[in-house]
């Protein structure tokens, strides 16, 4: 089975990719901004984005923009100047993109962004592909109130990049998820800026903080990657994750599935990767037939436990590009 297809069946947006072929597309040339590399759904996203490209003909130029939202102007601007025929966007920060968003809309070409929203007017790109962020956040949180029942839990939480759309989103719903319940309670939240490397040492923080760890009952990351990093602080400290301490994240890729299989986690929320079939459908049905996107397409939010096949689940997942 091809990685699009296990995506497909993943996402449940498999007519969306079907080979019934976007004639339209091939052989245009469409440029992606991508934030960088700083997660393995990240490099999976991008992964996937170039193989569905290359399946359908387009000529993708990629920019790599290294965290930086100047890189990323830069690389729209320079989209711009090549006369793209449309542009993919998985923007790094939410604020700051009236200007070049404009600059494209005068140049008559599409934007669409991936993953992530923006603050800016809505007619400045053509549609945005993405998860409900605070519906994931939600059902993280429901899982723990569920989880803890009446237990007392105190609840440490690795947020992602400071200013970023799922960062600011992940928080409230999962918030929202705890409101009403007085047991749970986040006794302190810090930017781990979804990797690996960051959530490892702003748990090592938390952990020190907290009498090495014997206050904390769970810790909520904002990705995979941030928790897996905090499990091995958990680890380093001398305490069982999964166990002395509830581990619950967002992302689904194959590190975390591992870590279910190990007993070392306990929940997580998917994200897919796979944002560029429905963005390429919809594109395609507005270069050739003028037919306008919904402004959002939602991809879906599922919930994962070791109970669902962890060890399948993995082996699904490794060899799609995380």
């Amino acid at each position: 089975m091809s990685i699009l297809k296990k995506l497909a069946l993943a996402a449940g947006v498999s007519a969306l990719l079907s080979s019934a072929a976007y004639a339209d597309l091939s052989g245009k040339v469409i440029g992606f901004s991508q934030i960088g590399s700083e997660s393995g759904w990240r490099a999976a996203e991008t992964s996937v984005t170039k193989s569905e490209a290359e399946k359908l003909g387009i000529d993708l130029k990629f920019a790599d923009a290294q965290q930086k939202q100047e890189n990323q102007i830069k690389a729209i601007r320079g989209f711009i100047a090549q006369g793209v025929a449309a542009i993919l966007v998985a923007p790094v920060v939410s604020t700051g993109w009236e200007e070049v968003l404009t600059e494209a809309k005068e140049a008559n070409i599409p934007v669409i962004l991936l993953d992530r929203g923006i603050d800016a007017p809505q007619d400045l790109y053509l549609t945005s592909v993405a998860s409900d962020q605070v519906k994931e956040g939600h059902v993280a949180g429901d899982w723990l109130v569920k989880t803890v029942a009446d237990k007392d839990c105190k609840v440490v939480e690795l947020q992602g990049t400071v200013g970023s759309s799922p960062a600011i989103n992940r928080k409230k719903g999962f918030e929202d998820a705890l409101a009403g319940h007085a047991n749970l309670s986040i006794i302190r939240s810090q930017t781990g800026d979804f990797t690996r490397a960051k959530g490892k040492e702003v748990m090592e923080g938390f952990l020190k903080a907290e009498d090495g760890g014997k206050g904390i009952c769970a810790v909520y990351a904002h990705n995979d990657d941030m928790a897996v990093g905090a499990i091995q602080a958990i680890k380093d400290a001398g305490l069982k994750p999964g166990s002395d301490i509830l581990v619950v994240s967002i992302d689904g890729v194959p590190d975390i599935f591992q870590a279910f299989v190990a007993g070392e986690a306990n929940a997580t929320v998917e994200l897919t990767p796979n944002m560029a079939g429905p963005a390429f459908a919809a594109l395609d049905a507005y270069l050739s037939a003028g037919t306008v996107p919904e402004k959002f397409i939602i991809t879906e939010s599922k919930l994962y436990t070791p109970a669902d096949d962890a060890q399948g689940e993995y082996d699904r997942r490794k060899g799609l590009g995380y």
